[in-house]
């Protein structure tokens, strides 16, 4: 769990990171997992700040392993990847990860109340700042169905609560996290169509003038984000706005292509295009 504090004490005498505007970039980034084996290739770009950057592409391209590296799961073999012109290597990385506020697919809520599991984005929040992030999240009126509202239990990793249910609760705990940068890895993926409209109205309030980068397969998700990268190989092989890369009919349209394909007319992409 990025937010539970860090034990590495390799980390203890470097300084903190200091976040001013929350721009990203990677500088020929270049990684692999096993030797002579490479996931990265001079890897390069900026997520600007208060933007949304979307990463897309076939799986195996990279995507995930630019999450690892932010969060410093992995060091880079080569490169910088710095956050406001502070190389992220060099600072500690629970300060790093304070920084950040994650959502991905799969929620982790621990065992306990909801309200614990919203605070624990922010130990020592109060009461109106847990009710706060829960309501911008779309989570307050179905916590307060349950006769202990925010005193409900919580499952072992909430399996007592819908998948849309977890990710609004997921998200309540980045808000209050208040974090500047803030990742999201398919947080609506697995969810049904009335649950992914309630996720990202809470992921729009998310992600409001915070630098965002956001792992997407289905591409209607990111079509409103600022810059979408397509990374392939290890390497960004298309930059643009969803309607530019639609009338580029490069690999993004043909991507975009194939998803409307069974449940779509052909005329959206036009239509999409030219919007």
């Amino acid at each position: 769990i990025i937010d539970a504090p860090a034990s590495e004490p390799e980390d203890d005498n470097r300084p903190p990171l200091r976040v001013q505007q929350g721009r990203v970039e990677f500088s020929k980034v270049e990684f692999g997992y096993r030797p002579g084996e490479p996931v990265l290739r001079h890897m390069s770009f900026v997520a600007e700040p208060g933007q949304t950057t979307a990463l897309v592409g076939t799986s195996g391209g990279g995507k995930s392993t630019i999450f690892n590296l932010i969060l410093r799961l992995y060091e880079v073999q080569s490169g910088t990847i710095s956050i406001d012109s502070q190389n992220i290597a060099e600072v500690a990385r629970h300060s790093l990860r304070q920084q950040i506020g994650y959502v991905g697919q799969d929620v982790f809520l621990f065992r306990g109340t909801i309200r614990d599991n919203i605070a624990f984005g922010k130990p020592g929040a109060s009461e109106s700042e847990i009710i706060d992030a829960a309501r911008a999240a779309n989570a307050h009126d179905f916590i307060m169905s349950f006769p202990a509202g925010y005193d409900a239990p919580v499952g072992e990793h909430g399996l007592q609560l819908s998948g849309g249910q977890r990710q609004r609760i997921a998200v309540a705990r980045a808000l209050i996290k208040d974090a500047r940068l803030i990742l999201l890895d398919e947080a609506t993926a697995a969810l049904d169509s009335e649950s992914e409209r309630q996720v990202q109205d809470a992921i729009a309030h998310l992600t409001q003038g915070r630098t965002t980068i956001v792992i997407a397969h289905r591409l209607h998700t990111v079509a409103h984000a600022d810059r979408i990268l397509v990374i392939e190989g290890g390497r960004v092989s298309e930059s643009g706005r969803h309607d530019e890369l639609l009338r580029k009919g490069g690999r993004y349209a043909s991507l975009y292509r194939l998803q409307l394909k069974d449940d779509a007319p052909e005329q959206k992409i036009a239509a999409a295009a030219s919007a």
